[in-house]
This record gives C-alpha cells, structure tokens and sequence, in this order.
C-alpha cells in the first residue's frame, strides 16, 4: 500500500505538467449532436463527435468514427469488441463471448489501445486475446474509433488506433430535473443472453451532482449455425477417429467423431458479469472536479482447441489424477478515476487532468481447480494545457504516466512478474489559413520494463510525429494528406513469455532482446457533407522496422502448439469507404441507403503474410425512419481469406443478413425506446479470420434480440 500511494503520488504530481485528453465536453458534444436542424438521427449517430474540443474537427482524423445513441443499444454486447464491428475499419478478436477485443486496421492486441475517457483501461485486455476488457458497453454513452496519426495522443504504442469509450460515471453537466435516469435491459436468443445496466444522476446542489449505476449480463453457450469445428479440424478428427478404431481404442474413436459432429451450440462459452460504481463531481463557472469509484466482475468459459492438452497432463494422468475440466476465466477490477479542468485567461483555455488506478485480478480455472492467477496493479495519468484559438492556431500539449505492476502465480505463469513505467510527452497543434489547414504532432515515451526474477531491466525511448494538411474546397468537401513516424517500446509479454499459457492453449516465447518496433506511416482522404449525403475515403500504409508478432513454429511443447515471438520487416495498406445517402422524404418519414467497405493487406517481409487478418467486407444497409419508428435491413459480406501465415487456417467467406425495428411508444423526447432486431437471419456458420479461436468458435447462429431503453 505505501508503493501505491506513492505510485499515486507521483502519479497526480505529475499532472502540474500538461495533459488529460478527452476531457469534459460532453456538453458540447451533446450541443453539437442535438443542434440537428432537421432531428435526423441518422446522420447525428453517424457523426464524428470526439470529446476533446481541440481534437474533434482536426484533418489527422481522417478515420475516426462513433456510436452511440439507439445504434449503440442495438449492437450491445458482452464485450465491446464485438458491438464495434460494423464500424469501418473494424474487426474484433472474437477469442470467445467473455473476451473479445477491438481489431483496428488489422492493428490487435499492443496496438490498439481501449479507453475510459482518455484512460486506459487499466486491465490485460492487451496481452492475450483470451483477456477480456473491463468495460461493460450497456452502461456506455458513446464510442469513438480513432485510427491514424492522431492516436499518438494516447500512446505511442497505439500505432494501429484507439477505442476511446465514454460513460457518465464522473457527471458532465448538472440535471435540470430532480433527477435523471437511463436504463437499457436486453434479451438475445443465441445464448439466452440477459441483461440490465441502468444509471442514475442526482443533483445534489447547484452545482453538485451524484452519479450511481450498475449492470447484470448472464448468457448460456452460444448457437452456432452448423458445425462448431471448421472443415479442416472436422477431417482431422475424423481421420484420428479411424485411425484409434483401427488400432482398437473405441473410446477414443468415438470420442473424436463427437468432436467432428459437434453443432448448434458451442460448449463452455457461458458468461456472467455484474458492475456496479458511483461518482461525485462539482461544476462550476470556473471549472470541474469529479471522482469515481467501480467495481467489474466477469465469469466467462474458455472454448477448447481439439487436440490441445494442458502441459502437464501427461504428469496427472500418470499418477493416477484425473484429468482437468473445462477452462473458465474469472476476473475482477476495482478502480478509482477522477477527472478535473480549470478554466484559464489569456492564451490559454484550460488545464485539464485525468487519472485513474486500478487493482485487477484475473484466475483461470481448470474445472473447479484454479491453474494461474494473473494480477495487475496500474496507474495512468494524464494532464494537458489547452490553447486558445489564437487566429487559427490552437493546440495542446501534456504529459502522460503510466504505472504497471503485472504478476502472475501458478503451474502455468507463462509470464514472470514484471513492471512497466512510461512518462509520455506531446504537443498538437493547428493552425489555418484561408483553404488550408495544417496540424502537426510530436510525442515522446521513456519506457522502463523489468523483470526481478529474471534479473533483466531494459530501457526504450521512443519518438513519434505527425504532419497533416487539409484543403477545405468547400463547405461541403475536404482533402487531406497525413503522414506519421511512430516508435513502440516491446511489451513485458513480448519481452518475457516462456511457458504454457492455459488459455490459449498455445506455448509462448518471448525474447528480452527486442528493440523498440518502427514504423512510418500515410494515408490520404477525401470527405463530403451535405444535409442528405455523407461520404469518406480514407487509403492508408505503414511500413515497419522490427516488428513484433507470434508466429505459430509448427513445433509442440508440452502437448501445446509453440508461438515464437520475433521481431520482422512489415507493411500494412489498405482502404476505408463509407457513405449514407438520403434519397427520399415522404409521409414523415427519412428513406436512407448507408455502407461500409474495408480491406487490409498485410505481410512480414520474406516471411510471407502476417496471421489473423481480416479480409474485404461490404457492408449496405437500407433504412426509414421517422421521429417514433425507424426500420432497417442490411447485408454484410465477408470474403474468403486466402492470404495466410505458416500454419493458420484458411477462413471461407460468408454473408450475414440482419434487420431491426425501433419505436418511441410515447412519442419522440419522451424517453422510452423499444428495439427489436434479427441477425444472422438466415443461421449461416461465419468465421471472423481475426479470431484466434476462429477454428472451433464461429459467430453466432441467428440472434433475435429486444431490448427496451429508457431515458427519464
């Protein structure tokens, strides 16, 4: 506790420097959405709405992209990963319905970062794709998706982009009404999945509000539309089977075509997770202050990779125990956030400041026994000064800490305790004239990763910019180039795995030689704008110097596939396009065609292509709506993917159809919504070839699901 509070400590002093992004402007956020001369919600929800003020309408973020509102209670699910999909752009790790991370660019794991207004999540969501994110998304207000140069705000590791998730649990604004409640409770048919979250502000003075809420989530193994095993691991059972029946051994024959004639449901994919936290936060004409206190806990199962066994089985089972259970995680954070913002005179604006801590524990459990216990003590801070719009020029700058006490403990700790410090400075800036725009960005990072069992302590510095120009044709159209240099520090996983990781059912090893990874980056947009028609394309490259990736070696170590951690020349391009068009008005209501299209390619220089990347999708949607009720259908295709790493399974293509319905029964601002939708309608079996576990855990089956939304 002493190293704690002096962790805090020094964590908070630092904020007399310069950074917090993503502050306190939900109000104006809320302002901008709600000044919709025409009410349309179609084109509000699809809006770029980014919390910083200074940020939100810079050229460098061509790619950023939002949800929230009823299409944010639509997609909600387990894990946020899996509610950004239909977003450009994005994928999702899928590992199982209790973790599933956002997939950005082709960018998992490291290089993607998932934010709490501003603030890392503060969990191990990032070093394993079995690691689920603590962050409940039916509690959620909005999402941005930030992709390109502008992420190294948040990090300079962040290279592939940032989920930056907003709640309310430090209040933005002071209630007019006596008090305020939002609630969302959803039903999904696939994995009888149940689920509440409501929240509650109270003005407690005129200036001084109180925040609660708290959420429940319960599902069963999720449906499938046809075989859980892919073709290529059903042969293979199918092939073991023979091969035990010819030799005899009936058991296992039978045991092997159960596997391959596996359906429907897949087994031990269950979740349970509740959430419950409270804030208090003053705002005054001068400025704000708030804190926040939560608690997050999730039960999720593990599905099993046919023909993986636990390292040490053969060790058991010789000795004459019996054989591991199913492998399920448990996981739970306590965390603690404050958020403050000081009005200044004179050039500049504001100084604002965002911190948490967090105390996090994750077990995993074989059968009833527990294997490993991971836990993580962290801290991030951040506070930045805000400029002034000064003739065109305006900007920030800031200073950012980070703080991780990472350990885990048991027959299968793959990795040895270690702990990360990081200080981060950057500085952004924009300056217009006439057409033209033009931001720049530098960052710098001091990484300090060590290990005291292994006796090994390294140091990285790293260096990052951006430089973008934009020219504003018109009210109507923007062109823009942005270019980047960025440098990541390796992570502790990449540095020290050796051993058997239960969870992913695969034998990692790291390499404490690793150099800090490279990479220069580019992309090129153009976006139009008017009251009926929206458009935006983004192309984008990055060529990187030592990279660092897992590759399957074809090798086995203790009954487990062996995943080498290497450092290699890459290169990743790829394109962006989404566009919504309202083509008609009649009869009260708004008819709209929308769609989304993105494509990665990806590849480790002589090594051939980089594993789990996600392949072409079109997505094209059609919608009516009007102030009570709006109705939309929509496709979405996925194409083969062919281009596949050493050892990874190919992914066929497949073609999701959906449609949903929502009506306000009381009338429009009366603040009752009811949704009602159906996915995967016609129960086709799609693997999303981001998915470590794409093999043996497909998407859902068809998905009815309602939901009833409140806002009072």
């Amino acid at each position: 506790m002493r190293s704690t509070a002096l962790l805090v400590t020094t964590s908070l002093g630092l904020s007399t420097a310069l950074l917090a992004p993503l502050p306190a402007l939900a109000q104006q956020a809320r302002t901008v959405a709600v000044a919709d001369e025409d009410g349309d919600d179609f084109h509000r929800n699809r809006g770029i709405i980014v919390t910083a003020p200074f940020v939100r309408d810079l050229s460098i973020l061509a790619g950023t992209s939002e949800l929230s509102g009823d299409d944010l209670s639509r997609e909600s699910r387990s894990q946020i990963g899996d509610a950004l999909t239909k977003l450009p752009g994005v994928s999702a790790t899928s590992f199982s319905p209790g973790a599933s991370r956002p997939v950005l660019r082709g960018f998992q794991g490291e290089r993607i970062r998932v934010l709490t207004d501003g603030i890392g999540t503060i969990d191990v969501s990032n070093t394993s794709p079995d690691h689920g994110v603590t962050v409940e998304p039916i509690i959620l207000d909005r999402v941005e998706v930030l992709r390109g140069p502008a992420v190294l705000l948040f990090g300079g590791q962040a290279v592939g982009g940032a989920v930056n998730t907003i709640d309310k649990r430090i209040p933005r604004e002071v209630p007019e009404e006596p008090f305020h409640l939002d609630a969302l409770a959803t039903y999904g048919s696939a994995a009888d999945e149940r689920s509440i979250g409501a929240s509650l502000d109270v003005p407690i003075t005129s200036k001084l509000v109180l925040h609660l809420d708290g959420s429940y989530r319960k599902s069963n193994d999720l449906r499938v539309g046809g075989f859980v095993l892919s073709p290529g691991l059903r042969a293979e059972q199918l092939e073991i089977a023979a091969e035990e029946r010819e030799e005899g051994n009936i058991g296992e024959a039978e045991e092997a075509e159960e596997l391959a004639g596996l359906r429907n449901r897949i087994p031990n994919t269950g979740t349970e997770t509740y959430s419950f936290a409270g804030g208090l936060a003053y705002i005054g004409e001068g400025g704000s202050f708030g804190i926040s206190g939560s608690y997050y806990n999730s039960l999720y199962g593990v599905p099993e990779r046919p023909g993986a066994g636990h390292h040490h089985h053969d060790e058991e089972e010789s000795a004459g125990g019996e054989e591991e259970g199913p492998v399920t995680i448990g996981l739970d954070q306590i965390k603690v956030d404050f958020r403050g913002e000081v009005n200044l005179p004179g050039f500049f604006q504001a100084l604002r400041l965002r911190a948490a801590y967090a105390d996090f524990k994750q077990t995993e459990f074989e059968g009833d026994e527990v294997g490993t216990v991971f836990t993580n003590q962290g801290i991030e801070s951040r506070l930045e000064l805000v400029q002034r719009d000064n003739g065109g020029w305006r900007g920030a700058s800031g200073v950012q800490y980070v703080h991780r006490d990472f350990s885990a403990i048991g027959a299968e700790a793959f990795v040895p305790p270690n702990v990360t410090d990081q200080i981060g400075l950057f500085t952004l800036q924009e300056v217009r004239s006439g057409d033209f725009e033009v931001e720049g960005a530098a960052r710098y990072d001091k990484v300090n990763v060590k290990s005291q069992p292994l006796g090994v302590e390294r140091d990285f510095n790293s260096y990052s910019f951006a430089l973008g120009l934009a020219y504003i044709a018109n009210d109507q159209m923007r062109i823009g180039v942005n270019l980047n240099r960025a440098q990541r520090a390796p992570a502790a996983e990449e540095l020290f795995s050796n051993g058997a990781h239960i969870a992913t059912q695969a034998f990692e090893i790291g390499n404490p030689d690793f150099t800090t990874e490279k990479s220069w980056g580019g992309e090129a947009y153009i976006r139009w704008s008017t009251p009926d028609v929206k458009l935006s394309l983004t192309g984008f490259y990055n060529r990187f110097d030592d990279f660092i990736i897992d590759v399957p070696t074809g090798l086995e170590e203790d009954d487990l596939p062996v995943f080498q951690f290497i450092q290699n020349d890459a290169k990743y391009y790829g394109v962006e396009a989404e566009a919504s068009v309202i083509f008609a008005r009649a009869g009260g209501f708004r008819f709209s065609a929308d769609g989304v299209a993105d494509y990665v390619h990806a590849s480790l220089d002589g090594l051939g292509p980089v594993p789990r990347i996600p392949p072409l999708r079109l997505l094209g949607g059609l919608e009516a709506q009007s102030d009570v009720v709006s109705l939309r259908a929509e496709v979405e295709w996925f194409d083969d993917q062919r281009r596949n790493a050493n050892f990874e399974t190919e992914t066929d293509g497949f073609t999701l159809v959906n449609a949903s319905a929502s009506w306000k029964p009381l009338g429009p601002g009366r603040g009752v919504t009811l949704i009602a939708s159906a996915n995967n309608i016609f129960d086709v079996v799609g693997r999303r070839a981001a998915s470590f576990t794409k093999d043996f855990a497909p998407l859902a089956g068809r998905d009815f699901r309602i939901s009833a939304k409140f806002s009072f």
